[in-house]
């Protein structure tokens, strides 16, 4: 299969002003668009071969470097693009909202715990809401890795790579997880990956 950049879900301006269209410009037509062409380059050679994106990157783990990495962030910023949404954030509803209460206690609680995941992630990665073992866990990886390498069932995830945020935050990390929380995460998503 060959990867393919896939349009934003919305117009580059829609998630303004907690991601500016800069931003958004940057990282989804230069960064994300990179792991494509480079992860197609690679693919040509590496006789690796799956019916969905998914599996590719757990195929493409199986060879790992730069083949793993560049499949992988393109699996990544696509699912990070349908997490967020315009007007989106603040308390979830439906399936997920009555999973977090009863697997972190509160919506409170798992903001903390997502938002402690999203800092304490030491220089480039990921904070995901995952479902493992039938509970939702915060889980954070560096660089390019992701829950498909493992037993996770990815729900949210947040970009925490500079380039998520630094033109619109610099290195304010901490408030960038809390504009994401708080206005652009797309809890309709999270449930229909719930279900």
């Amino acid at each position: 299969m060959k990867l393919e950049l896939p349009d934003l879900p919305y117009a580059a301006n829609a998630l303004e002003p907690h991601m500016s269209a800069e931003t958004l410009g940057f990282h989804h037509g230069k960064h994300h668009n990179t792991y494509v062409v480079k992860g197609n380059e690679l693919l040509a050679d590496a006789g690796v071969d799956a019916d969905n994106l998914e599996d590719l990157v757990r195929e493409s783990a199986k060879v790992g470097g730069p083949l793993f990495n560049n499949v992988a962030q393109v699996y990544n910023h696509n699912f990070f693009w349908q997490s967020m949404k315009p007007a989106g954030g603040g308390a979830p509803t439906g399936a997920i909202a009555d999973k977090i209460n009863a697997d972190f206690g509160s919506y409170d609680d798992f903001k903390k715990e997502f938002t402690a995941g999203g800092v304490g992630q030491f220089g480039s990665g990921w904070v995901w809401l995952v479902l493992d073992g039938g509970k939702l866990k915060i889980a954070k990886t560096p660089n390019a890795e992701t829950p498909l390498t493992t037993s996770a069932k990815p729900i949210l995830v947040c970009d925490v790579w500079e380039h998520a945020y630094y033109l619109d935050y610099q290195n304010r990390r901490p408030d960038f997880l809390a504009a994401f929380l708080d206005n652009l995460v797309n809890w309709d998503f999270a449930n229909k990956n719930l279900a």
